[in-house]
C-alpha cells in the first residue's frame, strides 16, 4: 500500500526522494526492520494475549530431560510470524505481484491448516489434532492452486536467449543484435551439470512432437510432492526449542539471495543463471519473512517462552517450498533445506525398519533412539541448546554450499 502511495508522489506530484521506494533493495530492508519490530515488540503482547486464553502446551512424556518444565508453555505462535510477515509485505511489496499473490495465498493457506490443528490439540483436547488426511488434502489443494497458477498465468515467465528473426543490425560491427524474449517455461535449476538447466516438460518427450502441451501433468505432481514433503519436514523439525525457527531462517536467506539475483537481469546475466522477470519482488516478502522468523527467535530460543506450533511450522515448510519453486530452485531444496530432508528421512527409516524387522523377527527394532533425529540425540544425553545450536551450524553450510552452485557447472 505504501508503496504505491510513494509511487504516486513520485511519478504524478514528484515530490523529492519518494523514488526510493522503487528499489527492492530498500523496500527489503525497511521490511526487515518492521517485521522483526512486530515481532519481538508485539510478539510479547500475542504470548501473553495467548496465555490468558490458556492456549498452552500439552507435552506427551517421552522420557526426555526438561520435558515436563515444557508444559503450559503457549503455543500457536505462528501465529506472530505470520502477521509480522503479512503486515510488512502489504505495507511496502507491489500487491498485483503474481509472485506475492501466491505468497500471501500460502502464508494464509497453510496457517490456516495448522490453526485448526493447533485449534483441535488444544480447545478439543485431541492429541492427534486435524487428521492426516485432512493436512495432505490441504497440502495437495495448495500445490494443485501453487502449479497451476505458475504453469498456466501469462505472467510467469523466464527469458531465454533468443534465436530467430534479428532485431536489428549493426552496419558498422557487421553483427546481429537480439533482444532476450520472455516465454513460459517449465525450465527449473538443476546444479553441477553443464546447462544448469532442467525442463519438466523433456520428460515426455516420448509422447511424440506435443510433448510440451501435456508439461503440467508433470509439473503440478512435482509441486504438490515438494510442498507437502517441505511443510511436513517444518513440522517435524519443530521438536525443541529454536530449531525450526532458526534453521528456517537460514533457508530463508539463501533463498532471498537467490530471488534476488534471478529477478535482477544485471546479476543473473553476469552469474549466467536464468532470468525469472518479476521474480525480484519476492526478495520484499523474503526480508519481511526472515526479519519474523529472528524476531519470533527472541522468545522461542531455550527456554522458549512461545512454541509455533502447527500454525507456525506447517507455514514455515509451505512459504519454503513455493519461493524455491517460484525461483527455480526447488531441486536445491534437499540442500539448502538439509536438516528439514534429514529429519524427514529419520522418521520414514525408523518406522520403516521398525515394520520390517517386526514382520521378520516377531518384534520392532529401531536405528536411532527416538525419532526425528533430534531427540535421537537428546536421548544420548545432549543438551537441546547443544543440539539446536549445532543443527544451525550445519544449516549455514549448507546454506552456503547451495549458494556456491550459483557458478558451479
Amino acid at each position: 500500500m505504501l508503496y504505491y502511495f510513494f509511487e504516486y508522489l513520485d511519478q504524478t506530484l514528484d515530490v523529492p526522494g519518494t523514488g526510493v521506494f522503487q528499489y527492492i533493495t530498500f523496500r527489503s530492508g525497511l521490511a526487515v526492520l518492521l517485521s522483526l519490530m512486530i515481532s519481538t515488540v508485539y510478539g510479547k503482547r500475542i504470548i501473553n494475549f495467548l496465555r490468558k486464553q490458556q492456549v498452552g502446551e500439552t507435552v506427551r512424556e517421552l522420557g526426555l530431560e526438561g520435558q515436563t518444565e515444557k508444559a503450559g508453555t503457549p503455543t500457536m505462535g505462528g501465529l506472530i510470524i505470520i502477521v509480522a510477515t503479512l503486515i510488512p509485505v502489504i505495507l511496502l511489496a507491489k500487491l498485483n505481484n503474481i509472485y506475492i499473490v501466491l505468497l500471501v495465498v500460502t502464508t494464509l493457506w497453510m496457517g490456516t491448516i495448522g490453526f485448526i490443528d493447533d485449534y483441535i490439540k488444544i480447545f478439543k483436547k485431541d492429541k492427534q489434532g486435524l487428521k492426516g488426511i485432512f493436512k495432505v488434502v490441504g497440502q495437495v489443494g495448495l500445490g494443485l492452486i501453487v502449479g497451476s497458477v505458475l504453469y498456466f498465468d501469462p505472467g510467469v515467465t523466464v527469458r531465454q536467449d533468443p534465436v530467430g528473426t534479428p532485431i536489428s543490425i549493426n552496419q558498422t560491427e557487421n553483427t546481429i543484435r537480439q533482444m532476450p524474449i520472455e516465454e513460459k517455461s517449465t525450465a527449473t535449476t538443476i546444479p553441477f551439470v553443464k546447462d544448469n538447466e532442467l525442463d519438466y516438460a523433456k520428460l515426455l518427450q516420448w509422447t511424440g512432437d506435443d510433448y510440451r502441451d501435456y508439461a503440467w501433468l508433470v509439473f503440478i505432481p512435482i509441486v504438490i510432492f515438494i510442498i507437502t514433503a517441505v511443510s511436513n519436514g517444518a513440522n517435524l523439525t519443530d521438536g525443541i526449542d529454536g530449531l525450526a525457527a532458526g534453521t528456517s531462517a537460514i533457508s530463508v536467506v539463501a533463498l532471498g539471495i537467490f530471488t534476488f539475483v534471478s529477478g535482477n537481469i544485471i546479476f543473473s546475466t553476469y552469474l549466467d543463471i536464468m532470468y525469472i522477470p518479476n521474480s525480484g519482488e519476492m526478495t520484499v516478502f523474503i526480508a519481511a519473512f526472515a526479519g519474523a522468523l529472528i524476531g519470533f527467535l527472541w522468545y522461542n530460543s531455550f527456554p522458549a517462552q512461545v512454541f509455533m506450533g502447527d500454525t507456525g511450522s506447517l507455514t514455515i515448510g509451505g512459504i519454503i517450498a513455493v519461493l524455491a519453486i517460484s525461483v527455480r530452485k526447488e531441486l536445491l531444496i534437499p540442500l539448502f533445506s538439509g536438516i528439514f530432508l534429514v529429519e524427514n528421512l529419520s522418521v520414514i527409516i525408523q518406522v520403516a525398519w521398525f515394520k520390517i524387522t517386526k514382520r521378520r523377527y516377531g518384534e520392532g527394532r529401531r536405528i536411532f533412539l527416538m525419532a526425528p533425529l533430534h531427540h535421537h540425540y537428546q536421548k544420548k544425553g545432549y543438551h537441546e541448546s547443544k543440539i539446536v545450536t549445532r543443527f544451525w551450524i550445519i544449516g549455514i553450510l549448507l546454506a552456503i554450499l547451495s549458494i556456491v552452485t550459483l557458478k558451479l557447472r
